[in-house]
């Protein structure tokens, strides 16, 4: 979607969008809009019972000249931020397959000036909201196929392009996230996924390095390869520092779950619904997003991100339940169920990254439990955290950027609920707090001083019905919700 600015609306507009606020029917500036055309655009909305609300749309087409204009009032609620990405959203959902190509939005219509911020997330919205995965979808209706490109935003405040300039990074961020996650993968694997994201990224700077199977062998990942073994599909270690401050180590470490196939393992999920685990490498593609849209950005800040990449398959050479393996830090876990990889996959990354980067903060991401979904459903990804100040950090990110997340406790008495009576820990705990013995799991990874977080994004980077911003499909969750963290905390 193509973004543009202009200082007036153009004379051979079509399709023209007026925002207007809650309850703010009344008070629409409608410019060279004659008073016929306002009373048939004004009975439209009232018949649509339409009232500003963020997102609600009223259409009519009225006179304008020897043409006819098609107008769309467009709610942007209470004025906040949210309102109006919301809004964006739902233009484009409105008109992406109408056959038009191009919409003015013209912000003059509104009583008072919104907010530089406020428009610029109503233009992400209108971006993020357009993106789609049709290339293998051969025999597409006509009438089904995208044909808007461009919205040009009119009388906008000063600052707004600089402002979109952010907010058009953490879109790019986020169609990268939203296509590793959506690919099929016989597309998408450990090894594709690394060359993919090299290619995407490739010009913005980003120092990237690669760590194949061989090279985690001589550093002891036992946990991380040992979920990979039952794959002829080799593991991979991706690492994409950016350093927007100048050299040093990184403050700031995002090391994402990238199981880019999961079958279960030896323990094998059910058939119906398996398709769904070509998106257990979320947390993965939130991190690869994020570094994208922070480099795009120029971010002042030094940040790693970590990809832990493997395919969990069910073949003879398969991980078995009972089999203990030695993490890179030199723990060993029994494993009791091969479906409880993502967090084996996470130890020996939290690790390396530890080891090699010494980060003072890190946030891990990964679709990892079930019981993260029975819990929070679709509305919020489940936070844990090992210090207060981070979790207030990440919970004020989330509520700012749109990914919402929930807070859950760790504790001693969870923690027990994994000791092996055989080996320093279980890969599981019993039935009850699956989220929570998860975390504790990971939590045994994190070293002393370390601020760390866990966000258990199961129930988020993939969405069965329509969003603000997203159709069905791959959400991109987390790409805002990082780079709000890193510009509110990392970039002062």
């Amino acid at each position: 979607m193509h973004i543009q600015f202009a200082a007036t609306r153009p004379a051979d507009a079509l399709i023209l969008a007026l925002p207007v606020e809650k309850d703010g029917l009344d008070r629409i500036a409608f410019g060279d809009i004659d008073a016929a055309a306002q009373r048939l655009a004004m009975s439209a909305a009232r018949a649509a019972r339409f009232e500003g609300e963020a997102g609600a749309i009223a259409e009519a087409f009225v006179n304008l000249g020897e043409g006819i204009l098609q107008v769309l009032l467009v709610g942007v609620g209470h004025g906040a931020d949210a309102d109006y990405e919301r809004a964006g959203g739902a233009l484009t959902a409105r008109l992406l397959t109408s056959g038009t190509q191009s919409l003015s939005v013209d912000f003059s219509s509104l009583g008072g000036t919104p907010s530089a911020s406020a428009v610029a997330r109503f233009a992400a919205g209108a971006a993020q909201r357009s993106w789609r995965i049709d290339r293998y979808r051969t025999k597409l209706a006509e009438k089904a196929k995208p044909t808007l490109t461009g919205i040009t935003l009119v009388a906008t405040p000063d600052g707004t392009e600089d402002a979109w300039h952010a907010q058009d990074a953490v879109t790019k961020g986020l169609n990268l996230t939203r296509t590793l996650v959506a690919e099929p993968p016989n597309i998408i694997y450990p090894v594709s996924f690394v060359e993919h994201v090299m290619a995407d990224v490739d010009g913005l700077g980003l120092e990237i390095s690669v760590l194949g199977e061989s090279e985690m062998a001589e550093l002891g990942m036992g946990a991380l390869l040992g979920v990979s073994q039952g794959s002829v599909r080799d593991a991979r270690l991706l690492v994409m520092k950016w350093s927007g401050k100048g050299a040093g180590d990184p403050d700031l470490a995002l090391v994402g779950k990238g199981v880019t196939f999961d079958t279960g393992g030896i323990s094998l999920k059910p058939g119906p619904g398996m398709e769904d685990m070509k998106w257990d490498m979320g947390g993965a593609g939130a991190v690869a997003g994020a570094m994208k849209a922070l480099a795009l950005r120029k971010a002042k800040a030094n940040v790693v991100g970590i990809c832990g990449l493997v395919e969990n398959m069910p073949d003879g050479n398969a991980q078995r339940p009972g089999d203990i393996v030695t993490s890179m830090s030199g723990q060993t876990i029994e494993i009791l169920n091969t479906d409880a990889e993502g967090r084996l996959v996470l130890c020996d990354a939290l690790t390396w990254v530890q080891r090699n980067h010494r980060p003072k903060t890190i946030v891990d991401l990964a679709t990892l439990t079930g019981a993260m979904i029975i819990a929070l459903g679709n509305e919020h990804g489940g936070m844990f955290a090992n210090d207060d100040s981070l979790a207030e950090q990440l919970l004020a990110a989330g509520k700012s950027s749109g990914d919402l997340l929930w807070r859950f406790p760790l504790s001693d008495a969870y923690n027990k609920l994994i000791d092996s009576p055989i080996a320093d820990m279980k890969n599981v705990g019993p039935r009850g707090a699956g989220s929570i013995t998860a975390a504790q799991f990971l939590q045994r990874f994190v070293d002393k001083g370390v601020r760390w977080a866990h966000l258990d994004i199961a129930g988020m980077v993939w969405a069965d019905k329509p969003g603000a911003t997203f159709d069905k499909g791959a959400t991109g969750y987390g790409v805002r919700l990082l780079d709000r963290f890193v510009a509110d905390n990392f970039e002062q």
